[in-house]
């Protein structure tokens, strides 16, 4: 088992482990850590644990030292810096015609190098650019090419909701989103009302998906016929949040609907089974 602590270096960043090098460390503590970047400042995110080494997806680099007041000075020097490297990178990239968009910048903590991210739909020849954009800067480029939802999470913006972007406030991954989720939940499948900023599927699919799939495999199918107390009728609608069945009882006389509790209601199956045969011959 390997001692770890738990690394973040943006708001809603992912997690990564560092050796804590016997160090003692708080939560929120500002620490320089050395990672395949160089000397970057971030701040515990998890305090000391133990994992096994199979959970290490790449070597387990150390917690040089907690934050000094010159590296958190050196850090807001190096957004200053970031902006006008952003600002030279974007000037070369009109004056190169290159089809790229450029997100943001950032310098390692000794500002032997800078990272900026961009997006782009096809493949770029950037060379040029890098050996002009590093001829200003006087230090070493690298270009990273990122997703648009990676962009959204950067920028961060306005959700439908009102609120700023789950994946800008607290979501350090993206999980996974299907279409499939839209329709477990009786969403409108109109792109624009279930997609986010960034013009793919809202993350927040997601977070009631479980329980919505829990309580729909409870539910019978539309159309179905139930067995209640007030006789055998038909399922017309399936209200998931309040976790009730509407049944329609149709008689000579008259229409009647009744809504009841899922554990209030039971299938009829023979019934059921000849409804489906009767739609298969049908096809």
């Amino acid at each position: 088992m390997l001692k770890v602590v738990g690394v973040k270096f943006r708001k809603a960043g992912k997690i990564y482990y560092f050796n804590p090098n016997d160090l003692e460390l708080n939560l929120g503590d500002a620490v320089v850590v050395e990672n395949s970047r160089g000397l970057e400042l971030g701040y515990i995110g998890e305090t000391l644990k133990e994992i096994d080494e199979s959970e290490l997806s790449e070597e387990l680099m150390p917690v040089v030292r907690i934050a000094t007041k010159k590296d958190l000075e050196n850090l807001e020097k190096n957004k200053e810096k970031e902006s006008q490297a952003l600002l030279k990178a974007k000037e070369l990239v009109n004056k190169y015609n290159l089809d790229m968009k450029f997100v943001d910048a950032e310098y390692t903590l000794d500002s032997s190098k800078v990272i900026i991210n961009f997006t782009c739909e096809d493949r770029v020849d950037f060379r040029e650019l890098v050996k002009e954009l590093a001829s200003i800067l006087k230090t070493r480029i690298e270009l990273r090419q990122i997703g648009i939802r990676d962009q959204a999470k950067i920028i961060g913006a306005i959700g439908n909701c009102g609120k700023e972007c789950c994946c800008k406030m607290y979501l350090s991954d993206f999980d996974k989103v299907s279409i499939k989720m839209a329709k477990t939940q009786n969403l409108s499948l109109n792109p624009t009302k279930i997609s986010g900023v960034c013009g793919r599927l809202m993350c927040c699919l997601a977070y009631e998906n479980e329980f919505y799939a829990e309580i729909m495999s409870k539910m019978p199918k539309l159309n179905s016929k139930v067995k209640t107390k007030d006789g055998i009728g038909q399922v017309v609608y399936n209200d998931v949040l309040k976790e009730r069945v509407v049944v329609k009882f149709v008689t000579e006389d008259s229409t009647k609907i009744e809504s009841y509790a899922i554990d209030e209601i039971k299938p009829v199956p023979n019934e059921n089974k000849e409804n489906q045969e009767n739609k298969n011959n049908k096809k």
